[in-house]
């Protein structure tokens, strides 16, 4: 039976519910930490005072978008073998680049993992040359393939680490690219609201009408794009996104396997249904150095707990009868929202 994360002791019943209940369907209305104090029993003031201390303690990263990945721009998982006594010179030049948003050490050859977003591919290859430029280290850029399950809202009262339910659409469903470089074809306008957005709401009691000042539109029109965004899937989720380490889920592990490519789509959803699953997909190979096509994220708040999780879903499906390995998390180095568009994109917009 998984472990209930353990949560900070000072947090009370109305905070936890700000964390757990609102990770989507955050209320898309003019005054909504109003909405949210009603239905918790509070008041406007005091909800926007608890999102704003559990920001500076590191529970929540921020209120807003969680963006469906190769929906706005290009993105991909990446990774490297750094010397062990040039890991942390490393992974400090791999987190200052703006583009990466995660960046952890892993056990394995390839021990320093990281995200990759940007506009297009032209501007994700541009960030990988400069890295290997700088680092002398070779880059693995894995893109997705096919997505089967990728949300990471965590149910924190489900008696130990549940995931929230799929949001939108079947598990496997088709990737939606932008253009075939993985490039934004919004209009001027709206990549404009994505890029004053990718950074969270205000913690105010009007934050759509604050956003919508920045770009030039009427907070009732910021609401009703953003409904659209998540309606067509642009959107993954929209609420408070927690950061698990801080609320107690410690462990984590990659676990992938190399799944012949005419079964690794059937087997892919199946493996997206299981509850201990937080990410699932399939990734482009790196041959000879990474054959490894499907991946899942595992988290828990202790090894053994995600171990235990990995064995028995690995032994119902029959996975381990294909290659695999299982890559557990050492170190975070950096962790924030993805940011697709960046300065130098929207300066021309």
């Amino acid at each position: 039976m998984p472990r209930q994360p353990v949560l900070p002791e000072a947090l009370d019943a109305t905070g936890f519910r700000l964390l757990n209940e609102w990770q989507r369907d955050f209320p898309l209305e003019s005054r909504p930490f109003a909405r949210i104090a009603q239905q918790v029993g509070s008041d406007e003031a005091a909800v926007i005072a608890a999102y704003r201390d559990m920001s500076a303690q590191g529970l929540v990263s921020r209120v807003g978008a969680v963006f469906a990945p190769r929906r706005l721009g290009a993105s991909a998982l990446a990774a490297l073998a750094a010397p062990p006594d040039r890991l942390e010179a490393v992974a400090a030049r791999v987190s200052r680049e703006p583009a990466i948003n995660h960046n952890y050490q892993r056990e394995h050859r390839y021990n320093l993992w990281f995200v990759v977003t940007a506009a297009s591919r032209a501007q994700l290859d541009e960030v990988v040359s400069g890295i290997e430029r700088d680092t002398g280290c070779a880059v693995i850029v894995l893109p997705l393939e096919e997505e089967f399950h990728i949300d990471l809202g965590f149910d924190l009262k489900a008696g130990g680490v549940g995931r929230r339910p799929h949001a939108g659409g079947r598990a496997g469903e088709p990737i939606t690219l932008g253009n075939a470089d993985g490039g934004c074809e919004l209009p001027a306008i709206e990549r404009q609201l994505i890029g004053a957005l990718q950074g969270g709401l205000a913690l105010e009691p009007r934050p759509f009408a604050t956003l919508a000042a920045r770009v030039g539109l009427s907070e009732g029109e910021v609401i009703d794009c953003i409904a659209r965004w998540v309606d067509e899937g642009l959107i993954r989720r929209f609420g408070v996104v927690v950061r698990h380490h801080e609320l107690g889920l410690e462990a984590n592990a990659m676990c992938v396997w190399d799944v012949p490519d005419a079964e690794v789509s059937a087997l892919g959803r199946r493996l997206a249904q299981e509850a201990a699953v937080t990410l699932c997909y399939r990734r482009s190979r790196v041959l000879p150095d990474w054959p490894y096509n499907l991946f899942c994220m595992i988290h828990g708040s202790a090894r053994e707990e995600v171990l235990a999780a990995r064995e028995d879903l690995a032994a119902r499906l029959g996975l381990d009868r294909y290659p695999h390995t299982v890559l557990f998390s050492c170190r975070r180095f950096k962790q924030t929202g993805a940011r697709y568009l960046h300065a130098k994109d929207l300066a021309h917009v």
